[in-house]
């Protein structure tokens, strides 16, 4: 039988540690990994924000379109030579009463916020307009809102800018 020799207690306490080197290497691993998953948290955050840009077009798109069609039906009290598009995002709002005695037509709950715009904006701010009389290459503001696109710069992940969808 060999025993092995004891050790004195600081050789015991040196045994049981890691060493320099084996921490900065740890360290210089979970680096590597860190800057690989960075990358990879960006995308996943611009494809969710993406998102919510199209479900608040979408949403913003229909209530305008509701409130068209609610024009056109004579249930909503416009002046004459309207377009017959809601002067303004708060209208899909506040909604209208329509004619005497009828109750309020309501489009949205609330106006929602493009995602890719600064948070010290309202939500109605953050939007672009176009009149039903502006070209789609020129949008401009006008009497009406007629639709509406994100004021961003930025590009989607599909490479088609943001104020284009």
């Amino acid at each position: 039988m060999t025993f092995l020799p004891a050790l004195s207690v600081p050789q015991r306490i040196r045994a049981a540690g890691y060493t320099l080197v084996e921490l900065i290497v740890v360290l210089a691993v979970l680096g590597v990994l860190a800057a690989a998953v960075f990358p990879l948290a960006e995308i996943t955050l611009q494809r969710e924000r993406e998102r919510e840009l199209k479900q608040a077009l979408w949403q913003i798109r229909e209530a305008i379109d509701a409130y068209k069609r609610a024009n056109d039906k004579g249930q909503l009290s416009q002046p004459a030579g309207a377009t017959g598009y809601p002067p303004s995002l708060q209208a899909l709002v506040s909604g209208d009463t329509g004619l005497p005695g009828a109750q309020r037509l309501v489009f949205l709950r609330r106006i929602p916020r493009d995602p890719f715009a600064s948070g010290e904006l309202p939500a109605e701010q953050t939007w672009g307009v176009r009149s039903y009389l502006s070209s789609a290459e020129q949008p401009q503001a006008g009497a009406d809102v007629y639709d509406v696109f994100s004021r961003s710069t930025r590009s989607g992940l599909n490479g088609v800018p943001l104020k284009d969808w």
